[in-house]
């Protein structure tokens, strides 16, 4: 049991590490999978057309996240209204992927960057790493917000943030 504020803190940072470090792990993963299918459909049929290309890809990568997410990163947690966590996870990635195109929207049709790799670089880079904050913040809130004491090693969350007050 977590008495003190002290412990109740470094309990939650630790959680909050270990979700941070499972979510990246996943988003590097992910982020293989997004690069490689846009490289792949930049360099075929949609060659002159890299803002679609980045939504194929992010949508790809997108699939393999949620799954991923559900069954490791936030499997503590884990709705049990599974069709209300599809529809929020397809919401927060829509934006997610709404910021990565608009990254390449951006700098290829505004700033005038019209290369493969200012392309890769505005949707693989910088839109993934500002999707990336959003997303994890939306995940852990928003859409993965139950709080199962059953599992093992998460058997006190619920004591990591209630206070002495609500005991």
């Amino acid at each position: 049991m977590y008495k003190s504020l002290t412990e109740r803190i470094k309990g939650l940072m630790g959680l909050f590490w270990r979700e941070v470090a499972k979510f990246g792990v996943v988003g590097g993963v992910a982020f293989v999978i997004d690069t490689g299918i846009y490289l792949w459909l930049l360099a075929g049929s949609m060659g002159g057309h890299p803002t679609k290309a980045k939504i194929i890809s992010a949508a790809v990568a997108t699939v393999f996240s949620w799954l991923a997410n559900r069954y490791w990163t936030f499997r503590h947690r884990r709705q049990a209204n599974m069709v209300r966590e599809v529809i929020l996870f397809i919401i927060m990635n829509g934006i997610g992927l709404g910021i990565a195109a608009a990254c390449v929207y951006i700098s290829h049709w505004v700033l005038g960057f019209e290369s493969a790799t200012a392309d890769i670089i505005a949707g693989s880079v910088v839109g993934l790493i500002l999707g990336t904050i959003f997303r994890f913040f939306a995940y852990r809130y928003w859409v993965f917000t139950e709080e199962l004491d059953q599992e093992p090693g998460f058997d006190h969350d619920h004591e990591l943030i209630e206070s002495d007050h609500k005991r």
